[in-house]
């Protein structure tokens, strides 16, 4: 029998979800509002491009706006642009 070289690394994280089992339903939820905005965004129908790499690319792009919309509003404009430039 062997045993990978992570396996205690784990065995960890489940004995601390066994000990907070409401852990992964609170990830689930904070998780959930990112992606119902991004289905928003995109008309919540379908992606604009077809194939495997070009969705893929479709879907990073979304994911790149979302983010940098949400650092904007954390951030003010020009923090950002300053941070951009340097």
């Amino acid at each position: 029998m062997t045993r990978w070289e992570h396996e205690d690394v784990l065995e960890a994280m489940q004995t601390r979800l066994d000990q907070a089992s409401d852990s992964m339903s609170i990830r689930r939820q904070t998780v959930e509002h990112p992606f119902g905005t991004l289905k928003v965004w995109m008309g919540a129908t379908h992606f604009l491009t077809r194939t495997l790499k070009n969705v893929s690319t479709e879907m990073s792009l979304h994911v790149l706006a979302y983010n940098m919309k949400r650092v904007m509003n954390m951030l003010d404009t020009p923090a950002l642009l300053e941070a951009i430039r340097a």
